[in-house]
């Protein structure tokens, strides 16, 4: 005798209906005007930053040249120390200030300009005089706190 095949035990299953999909768009409107804000917030710190960024582009160029200076400073030759220096401090101004405001500038009124800059008081009273006395000229002293104060005149300064 033939057996007669089994029903299928899984073919009379129903499927349990399933909820809606939750959407992740917030349902009230106080939390869309919060994330509308936030996101608006976002996007200007964003927008900020860049412009931070592109604004200071020079004070990273000068920064990497004076440390490009201090590696190769050489005792031999002070004067190629100091007219690297005083070269950088001028182009690093002149890029931060209006030319007819820096170009003019030389003396005891670049230095007080420098220190007037940066709140300082280190360049007409202090290391720094040796850029309006010796711009051109080797350094007696050791170079050391001069390129100190100026990279602080680079990173602090306010055009």
């Amino acid at each position: 005798m033939a057996s007669s095949p089994q029903p299928d035990p899984v073919a009379g299953l129903i499927d349990i209906p399933l909820p809606p999909a939750i959407s992740l768009w917030p349902q009230t409107w106080p939390l869309r005007i919060a994330l509308a804000v936030a996101t608006a917030g976002l996007l200007f710190g964003l927008w900020r930053l860049t412009y931070w960024w592109y604004r200071n582009r020079y004070r990273r160029a000068a920064l990497t040249e004076l440390a490009a200076i201090q590696r190769t400073w050489n005792p031999e030759n002070p004067a190629g120390t100091s007219i690297a220096l005083a070269s950088l401090i001028r182009r690093t101004a002149l890029a931060a200030f209006p030319r007819g405001q820096v170009a003019s500038l030389a003396g005891q009124t670049w230095l007080a300009f420098l220190d007037r800059t940066a709140d300082t008081r280190d360049f007409s009273e202090g290391v720094g005089r040796v850029l309006a006395r010796e711009a051109y000229q080797p350094i007696a002293d050791d170079p050391r706190a001069l390129f100190g104060i100026i990279r602080h005149w680079i990173k602090a300064h306010h055009a």
